[in-house]
């Protein structure tokens, strides 16, 4: 048995490169929380003929409660700061995640999983040590699974086509 370490499973965080225009996934570093919660929909009865009640999973609606110490040489950082100071709504507060599993590579290539996410800010300036940020990342859309390499130093996921 190998356990899996939560630094084995990677966020990165789509910025848009302002000279090509391209969608860039780059890693979120200085995060203290990306815990992801599945928000399962339930139907639930329990039929006249039956003592015991039934449940189905009819849907999720996924969402990744996330916090982050400010850095200002970070884009993931400036981007999310950019749609929270601005308050941005709309799909200007819609960003893609992939979360990739660093224990699925095969030769070079490796498996994550992209949504697209509402940004929903919650709070800012806790704490006195550094500036912080909160909120979630919520679900709009359908998971899409995807393959992809990383840069020399992980910093970078680039989707294969």
């Amino acid at each position: 048995m190998k356990l899996v370490n939560r630094n084995d499973k990677v966020m990165y965080y789509g910025v848009v490169d302002v000279t090509s225009g391209d969608v860039v996934y780059k890693r979120m570093q200085g995060f203290t929380d990306l815990a992801k919660s599945h928000n399962a929909q339930e139907y639930s009865r329990r039929y006249v003929d039956e003592k015991n009640e039934r449940t189905d999973v009819t849907g999720y609606a996924p969402s990744i409660s996330f916090g982050f110490d400010q850095m200002s040489d970070l884009d993931v950082h400036q981007d999310l700061v950019s749609i929270i100071d601005g308050e941005s709504i709309g799909t200007d507060a819609v960003r893609s995640l992939i979360l990739v599993d660093m224990t699925s590579e095969n030769s070079g290539a490796y498996t994550g999983y992209k949504r697209n996410f509402s940004i929903i800010p919650s709070s800012e300036g806790d704490g006195t040590d550094a500036y912080t940020f909160s909120g979630e990342f919520r679900s709009n859309g359908e998971t899409e699974i995807v393959t992809g390499t990383l840069s020399d130093n992980d910093l970078v996921f680039t989707v294969t086509p």
